[in-house]
C-alpha cells in the first residue's frame, strides 16, 4: 500500500512537473509570436508610410531616394528612427528619437499638436532644410509641409542631438523628452550629416502615428 502511494505522487510529481513546463514553454511561444507580430507589424507599416513619403518627395519635387521616417506608435527606448532608402526599398540607418514632453500623456500613449508652446510633437512631413549651430549645437531647420504642422518653423521646432539620447535601445526603458523637436544620439546626427549635407533636394521626414 504505501509502495502505491509513494507510486503515485511520484507519478503526480511527474505530472506538475510536465505541466509547469508546457505552460512556461507555451508562455515563452506566445511571448516570441506577439513579439514577430509587433516586428510584421511595424516592417508592414514603415513600408506604407515609406511608400507615401516617397510618392510626396516626388509630387512636390524633394528628394525621392532618401527619406527620414519617424514612428510614433514605437516605444521611445525603441530604434523608430529610420533612414529608408526610396529606390532600393530598404533601411539604412535606425536610431532613438524623441518625442515632445507635451505628447506624452501615459505610458506609450501620445498625443499630438501643432499649437505654439504645447510641448508637443508634430504629426506630418517636413522638408530638412539649412543647418546652423544653436544651442545644442549642430542643428537643422524643418519646414511643416501639411496643416497638422504648420507652425514647425514658428515653433523652432528642428531636428537636432542631445547628450540624454543612448545610441542603443534600451527598452523597456523609455528615452528623455524634448519640446516637440526630433532630437536623436550625438552619434547618429553626426551619421545624418553627411546624408543631408550632400543631398542635392531637401529631404523629406515624416511623423506618423
Amino acid at each position: 500500500m504505501i509502495k502505491y502511494l509513494f507510486g503515485c505522487i511520484l507519478i503526480s510529481f511527474a505530472c506538475i512537473i510536465s505541466n509547469n513546463s508546457i505552460t512556461k514553454t507555451t508562455s515563452q511561444q506566445i511571448a516570441t509570436i506577439q513579439q514577430q507580430r509587433a516586428t510584421n507589424n511595424i516592417v508592414n507599416r514603415l513600408k506604407q508610410h515609406s511608400l507615401l513619403a516617397k510618392n510626396y518627395a516626388t509630387a512636390h519635387h524633394l528628394n525621392n531616394s532618401i527619406g527620414f521616417l519617424i514612428d510614433m506608435k514605437i516605444p521611445s527606448g525603441n530604434y523608430r528612427f529610420f533612414v529608408v532608402d526610396f529606390k532600393m526599398d530598404t533601411v539604412k540607418l535606425k536610431g532613438l528619437v524623441t518625442h515632445g514632453s507635451g505628447s506624452y500623456i501615459s505610458n506609450d500613449s501620445l498625443q499630438f499638436s501643432n499649437t505654439p508652446q504645447s510641448g508637443c510633437t508634430s504629426l506630418g512631413m517636413y522638408a530638412v532644410g539649412q543647418s546652423y549651430l544653436g544651442s545644442f549645437g549642430l542643428a537643422y531647420k524643418l519646414h511643416g509641409l501639411n496643416t497638422s504642422n504648420s507652425n514647425a518653423f514658428e515653433r523652432f521646432v528642428v531636428l537636432h542631438a542631445h547628450g540624454c539620447l543612448p545610441l542603443a535601445e534600451v527598452a523597456p526603458q523609455h528615452i528623455c523628452q524634448s519640446l516637440g523637436c526630433p532630437t536623436v544620439a550625438p552619434t547618429f546626427l553626426n551619421t545624418l550629416q553627411p546624408i543631408i549635407d550632400t543631398a542635392t533636394q531637401p529631404i523629406v521626414l515624416y511623423i506618423y502615428y
